[in-house]
């Protein structure tokens, strides 16, 4: 599957979420903790190649993630993603390290989830701020964003880890992870 998103920064969630609930949009989950665990070879094969090889715990849930390396239609970024769901990421951890990858960077984040027509809407609280993931259909993106009041080119291409990393170094006392303080 192409995952096709932007990723807007916002200065808060609670009007976005307002906006939402004034459309004909659907809550699908309420703000929920992901943690992610990031997995890679010694060398830094995957990371150099610009692909992501994750296990995410979400609820009861353990999802496997693979990410290729991202193009860019305009703000739009576009990747190949493969996910499944497994019974156990301890027994998963095992597995990758047995082939060689290791776990390296966590990162954590509250997200929500909504269906606003043909585009999924997730709101992100992170320990580095808001960001609204706005996922579907090329063709319906911007227009969802411009209806929750979102301008489409204030969409940032990175990921979370590389504006972690951007982040880290203007605020040095932030630890190697992207997690909330416990």
């Amino acid at each position: 599957m192409i995952e096709s998103e932007l990723k807007i920064p916002v200065e808060g969630l609670q009007g976005i979420r307002r906006r939402l609930g004034e459309t004909d949009a659907e809550q699908i989950s309420h703000p929920e903790r992901e943690v992610n665990i990031l997995f890679d070879s010694a060398d830094g094969r995957l990371a150099a190649a610009g692909q992501v090889l994750r296990i995410r715990r979400v609820g009861g849930r353990h999802i496997l993630t693979f990410k290729g390396p991202a193009a860019f239609d305009g703000a739009v970024k576009q990747r190949r993603e493969i996910e499944l769901e497994i019974s156990s990421s301890e027994r998963l951890s095992e597995l990758l390290h047995a082939l060689g990858y290791a776990p390296g960077m966590r990162y954590e984040k509250d997200r929500e989830s909504w269906k606003l027509g043909s585009a999924r809407i997730d709101l992100d609280h992170t320990p580095m701020g808001d960001f609204v993931e706005i996922e579907g259909p090329v063709h319906c993106l911007a227009a969802a964003a411009r209806q929750l009041g979102l301008d489409p080119a204030g969409s940032v291409a990175q990921s979370y880890i590389s504006l972690w990393r951007a982040f880290r170094r203007q605020h040095p006392e932030c630890g190697r992870d992207m997690v909330f303080d416990p």
